[in-house]
């Protein structure tokens, strides 16, 4: 074979080995020839053989791309909320207890009615906020773990308290004999007997122009039907302590709440607790109006 032959050969073998390594002419982009300049020469043999798998492109055909692969959690996939036990609309015997626990820690400052609404999702918020929790407004179970930890169970005044506000302290005149005791501060009426609450109910009062008279009196006389003779409207277990004012039942607190006012008489919305109430007060039983 001549010399100028077997020089060619391996100048095709060496140009073959360099485009399998994934090299390319050194001027390529520029105009340049490649190859370097030097004398060429046969690579090694290590050389011819395949690349290594760690450098196999992702576009191989015995490699997936990235793009059929399902994603995993650990590239970038947020974790799934946690499970709700308990949220807006709701309306059971558990969002009851929740918001009795709540009650016992002050995020809740009235009585348990059972339903979930936006002022238990903001108690809730308001909890989760001081127990670095993520303050979403629903009860998940580590809300509801952590809740169960800081209370105790709510009893049964606790889940259904006799009244929407909270008692304040009794005034010293109640704390002897039979006595109703009703607070303006607190807008409540206790049935009293030595001291000892026996049963209370939310009450309210006459306006500013007909204001309910303060004081120590006593139940002048009782009426279960009675119409106001002067404002001619329905006064259902009427009793009577100071100038024709009296406690009794009404029908537009019921349906108004603290929207409205009495014409002086301190208003009971709540008419079966006062029909019970009139069943056990007589006349001479002291009645208490206070602040």
């Amino acid at each position: 074979m001549k010399r100028s032959s077997v020089i060619r050969r391996v100048v095709l073998a060496a140009a073959g080995i360099a485009l399998v390594a994934g090299c390319g002419p050194a001027g390529a982009g520029s105009g340049g020839t490649g190859g370097g300049g030097g004398t060429t020469t046969a690579p090694p043999a290590a050389t011819t053989t395949a690349p290594p798998a760690s450098s196999t492109s992702s576009s191989s055909p015995s490699t997936p791309s990235s793009d059929d692969k399902p994603s995993s959690p650990s590239a970038g996939t947020s974790a799934p909320a946690p499970k709700a036990l308990m949220g807006d609309g709701d309306e059971t015997e558990q969002v009851r207890e929740l918001q009795a626990r709540l009650r016992q820690l002050g995020y809740f400052d009235r009585a348990p009615t059972g339903f979930y609404g936006t002022m238990t999702a903001g108690a809730v918020k308001s909890f989760q906020k001081k127990r670095e929790l993520p303050p979403t407004g629903s009860v998940d179970e580590a809300t509801w773990q952590k809740l169960v930890a800081l209370t105790h169970r709510p009893t049964a005044d606790e889940l259904k308290p006799s009244t929407t506000n909270k008692l304040d302290a009794p005034d010293p005149r109640c704390m002897t004999g039979r006595v109703m005791c009703i607070s303006k501060e607190s807008r409540t009426l206790a049935w009293m007997i030595d001291g000892k609450v026996v049963s209370s109910m939310d009450v309210r009062f006459g306006s500013e122009n007909t204001p309910t008279r303060e004081g120590l009196f006593t139940v002048e006389w009782k009426a279960r039907e009675w119409t106001s003779t002067i404002y001619h409207t329905p006064m259902p277990y009427a009793m009577f302590f100071s100038r024709g004012q009296a406690v009794h039942y009404s029908a537009d607190f019921a349906a108004r709440g603290y929207a409205g006012a009495s014409h002086g008489c301190v208003n009971v919305r709540d008419k079966a607790k006062l029909s019970r109430l009139f069943d056990q007060v007589k006349v001479g039983d002291k009645v208490v109006v206070h602040w």
